[in-house]
């Protein structure tokens, strides 16, 4: 692939931020960071731009709809996709309003995380 995405994934439960990780490893997207609070994701976002943020919206240390607005102010350039198994219309227009591009349901299927890729970058060949 010759665009090189960066991705963070941001959930505290390991086996939910592994399985992503996975997929996208499959998708032939190996450029993935892992964060388990909002702030270990603020910082990691401070570090570093990242295309793609994959955020859970339920965090042990913040709600993942409050912390967009400061990952947008801090990368702007940055697309928030919410996961959440919760996908309430509420949560799901909360979250946009706040900023988040997109939205995954848990449990998702690695098919929904590539259309969600395609969503961002159409261009992408994903295998």
């Amino acid at each position: 692939m010759d665009t090189q995405l960066s991705i963070l994934i941001v959930d505290d439960v390991g086996t939910v931020r592994s399985f992503l990780n996975q997929t996208l490893m499959h998708l032939g997207i190996d450029n993935v960071r892992e964060a388990s609070t909002a702030a270990q994701c603020l910082s990691a976002c401070k570090e570093k731009e990242f295309n793609i943020i994959f955020l859970d919206i339920e965090l042990p240390d913040g709600d993942g709809k409050e912390i967009i607005t400061q990952i947008n102010e801090i990368s702007p350039e940055a697309n928030v996709v919410m996961v959440s198994a919760h996908s309430t219309v509420e949560n799901v227009k909360e979250a946009i309003e706040k900023g988040a591009k997109g939205f995954v349901v848990k449990p998702f299927t690695p098919k929904k995380i590539a259309a969600m890729l395609k969503k961002f970058y159409p261009e992408l060949e994903i295998v």
